[in-house]
């Protein structure tokens, strides 16, 4: 045996980025990756329990925020509050909703205005059902520490902002 003392190992997504100053950051990320897996199929299992098959991670997120508040929404603005750059994305996420009965879109002057559909509507509450029955429940039941839930939320929109500043970093280089 030796009386060496063991380097603790960090959990990292790729430890050929992970530098000794910023190791937290490549930690920080294989946890995203994980959590962003397991989110993403999480929507696209719960849609299906709820009657819906063939939507994938963006187009269930896109059909929650075109529900959100039941105010219609424009393209744009749904791209900016789920942070897509990429428009096209989410324009093909609004047609499979559209072609699925859950969304419509009603142009006013040059531009559409998204809301959901009375279909689209009943999908998203039972969605919040079978996230109630398989999520909060059970997260409930094992004492999760929802202070600390909210906490990790906040985290994350402010590491967010880092991300999208060294996106645009890097696109300066």
């Amino acid at each position: 045996m030796s009386d060496k003392p063991k380097t603790p190992r960090h959990i990292v997504s790729s430890e050929h980025l992970a530098s000794d100053q910023g190791w937290q950051m490549s930690e920080l990320e294989y946890g995203l990756i994980i959590a962003f897996n397991g989110f993403s199929r999480w929507m696209v299992r719960c849609m299906n329990a709820a009657g819906h098959q063939d939507f994938n991670p963006l187009d269930v997120l896109v059909l929650h925020n075109v529900n959100h508040r039941n105010r219609e929404k424009r393209l744009n603005d749904i791209c900016f509050v789920l942070n897509v750059e990429d428009p096209h994305t989410v324009n093909y996420s609004l047609k499979k909703l559209i072609k699925g009965k859950l969304v419509k879109g009603t142009k006013k002057g040059k531009e559409i205005f998204y809301s959901t559909t009375e279909e689209g509507a009943e999908a998203c509450s039972e969605y919040r059902k079978i996230r109630e029955l398989c999520l909060i429940d059970p997260a409930v039941a094992t004492d999760t520490r929802f202070d600390e839930v909210t906490h990790t939320a906040q985290i994350l929109r402010s590491i967010s902002g880092l991300y999208d500043q060294a996106s645009r970093a890097a696109a300066s280089l």
